[in-house]
């Protein structure tokens, strides 16, 4: 998607350890009618497959599940990192390992907001080795229910988390894949 591309090039910074950060428009501060129309191009992608629920992960999937999820008219169900109590014991869980934050966390999903009769998209800001990608299909799996497909805005395409869970059969539909990062030669895109 040219429109994201080009925003990442003119707003996205190479951090540390060559981490890129897109955080002025699409996971600390959002651009809402930005995001609006990556919502609209996941509507595109997905608009024939049914969707009856929207899932992800919290935080930073979730304004751009919000966004997405008012063109397919269904609800978003986030996995929260850390179980409160107001949530029941009766849920569904799986285990992410967090490359960021460098250690394994549990997510959960209430059994009430996921079930069999559910044909679930999954939508998050990144995806990189995997892992929380991994973790929501499990969580589908466990529900009965069935999934549609991976809308991803930003796929770090030289980690191999976009061809792992493609090899599993599951369509991941990535709107931006990066070839490379690095300071040197800067953002590189995968050709489309």
């Amino acid at each position: 998607m040219k429109l994201l591309e080009d925003r990442i090039l003119k707003d996205g910074h190479i951090g540390a350890d060559n981490v890129l950060k897109v955080d002025s428009f699409l996971n600390h501060q959002i651009d809402v009618n930005f995001v609006c129309e990556l919502g609209k191009e996941f509507y595109r992608l997905f608009k024939d497959e049914n969707i009856t629920k929207i899932l992800t992960i919290e935080a930073s999937g979730i304004g751009i599940a919000c966004l997405a999820a008012q063109y397919f008219n269904v609800p978003v169900v986030f996995a929260k990192k850390t179980k409160t109590i107001n949530i029941y014991s009766d849920t569904y869980n799986a285990t992410v390992h967090s490359y960021t934050h460098k250690k394994d966390y549990d997510i959960v999903v209430s059994k009430e907001f996921l079930n069999k009769e559910d044909n679930v998209l999954i939508i998050d800001d990144f995806l990189a080795k995997g892992s929380a990608l991994t973790a929501l299909l499990m969580l589908i799996e466990k529900a009965g229910a069935k999934t549609a497909g991976a809308g991803i805005v930003i796929e770090k395409a030289y980690q191999g988390g976009g061809n792992l869970v493609r090899d599993m059969g599951i369509r991941v539909e990535s709107l931006a894949k990066i070839k490379s990062i690095s300071k040197k030669d800067g953002i590189v895109f995968c050709k489309q």
